[in-house]
C-alpha cells in the first residue's frame, strides 16, 4: 500500500464513506462488491440487506438504472405484465397499469432503492476485478473522475457483476454505410419518431425494440420499413385477454417446452393470421 493510501471498512451498516484528500484507498467490505444499479443489482442489494450482509454498490453511470435512463425510447413499456417484473419484497403500486411505461418503472426502482437504503458509489467504472486464492478474497479496482480523479481497490470476500446484457450497443457494418447520405443511428439513441414525420426510416431487426419503434415511427406519421434476416415468429401480447406469457408459464407446469411452442404459434397463427402476406415468414 503506497504512502498516500488508506484501508476503510464497511460496517454491518451501509454508511456514506468520506473520501477525504486520497486520490488512491483501499476499502475493506465484510460482503460482496455489486457491480450494476440495475434491476438485478438492486434486487440482490434488496436481499442482502434483509438478512443484514454488508455490501456496496458501484455503476459507472449517474444513476440506478441508466440502461432505462438513458438509453430508451420515449414510448417504451415493460414487454410483461407488471407482476411477472416486480422486484422482490416490493410490488408494483396498485394505480400502475398492467404493461407500466418506460418512466413508470423508473420511478417504482428509485422507490425500490430508497425503501431498501440502497445508495450506490455512482460514476466508479471497474477497472479489474480478481481472485486472490492465497487469502480468497476478490480485490476489485474502480477508477472514478468526478470530482476529482481517485483509484479504489475493494477487497470482498464476493464478486457479484450485474451489468446486464444489453449494456454495449452492438452496431454491424453495413456494405456502403460511408457512403450512405441519410442518419444512422443505434436503437439505445433513439428517442421518438417526431423527427421523422413524412421520412423513409429503414428499420434492421424486428425483436421488441425492432417492432415497437417500428409503430412508434408509424403513430407519427414516418414511412417505416422493416429489414428481417431470417424467419420470425411473432406472438400477440395477450390471448383471450390473458398475458401471452402468463399463458406460456400454465401451459408449461403440465407439458414440455417443445409442446407449448407449438401450441402458441398455432394459436398465434389464429389470432394473427398469415403473416407472410406482410413479408414476415
Amino acid at each position: 500500500m503506497t504512502h498516500n493510501s488508506t484501508c476503510i471498512s464497511i460496517p454491518p451498516l451501509a454508511h456514506t464513506i468520506d473520501d477525504g484528500f486520497f486520490d488512491h484507498r483501499c476499502i475493506w467490505v465484510n460482503g460482496p462488491v455489486i457491480v450494476g444499479a440495475g434491476p438485478s443489482g438492486l434486487s440482490v442489494a434488496a436481499a442482502l440487506k434483509q438478512q443484514g450482509v454488508p455490501f456496496v454498490v458501484v455503476d459507472r453511470a449517474d444513476c440506478i438504472a441508466s440502461l432505462w435512463q438513458h438509453r430508451t425510447y420515449d414510448r417504451l413499456k415493460l414487454h410483461l405484465p407488471k407482476q411477472f417484473c416486480q422486484l422482490p419484497n416490493f410490488p408494483f403500486p396498485e394505480e400502475f397499469p398492467a404493461y407500466p411505461s418506460k418512466f413508470q418503472f423508473i420511478s417504482y426502482l428509485e422507490s425500490y432503492a430508497n425503501h431498501f437504503d440502497i445508495t450506490p458509489r455512482f460514476n466508479e467504472t471497474v477497472q479489474s476485478a480478481k481472485y486472490d486464492e492465497t487469502f480468497g478474497l476478490w480485490r476489485v479496482k474502480t477508477v472514478s473522475l468526478s470530482p476529482k480523479p481517485t483509484e479504489v481497490e475493494y477487497i470482498c470476500r464476493w464478486l457479484v457483476v450485474a451489468t446486464g446484457e444489453n449494456s454495449e450497443k452492438v452496431v454491424p457494418e453495413f456494405e456502403g454505410m460511408e457512403e450512405f447520405g441519410g442518419h444512422v443511428m443505434h436503437a439505445c439513441d433513439y428517442k421518438s419518431g417526431e423527427a421523422y414525420h413524412g421520412k423513409r426510416v429503414l428499420v434492421v431487426g424486428c425483436g421488441n425494440s425492432g417492432m415497437e419503434i417500428s409503430l412508434d415511427l408509424c403513430n407519427h406519421d414516418a414511412k417505416p420499413s422493416m429489414v428481417v434476416r431470417s424467419s420470425v415468429h411473432i406472438l400477440p401480447r395477450e390471448i383471450l385477454g390473458k398475458s401471452t406469457f402468463e399463458v406460456a408459464i400454465s401451459l408449461m407446469k403440465w407439458l414440455p417446452l417443445h409442446m407449448v411452442d407449438k401450441m402458441l404459434l398455432i394459436i398465434a397463427r389464429l389470432v394473427l393470421g398469415n403473416t407472410e402476406k406482410y413479408g414476415l415468414k
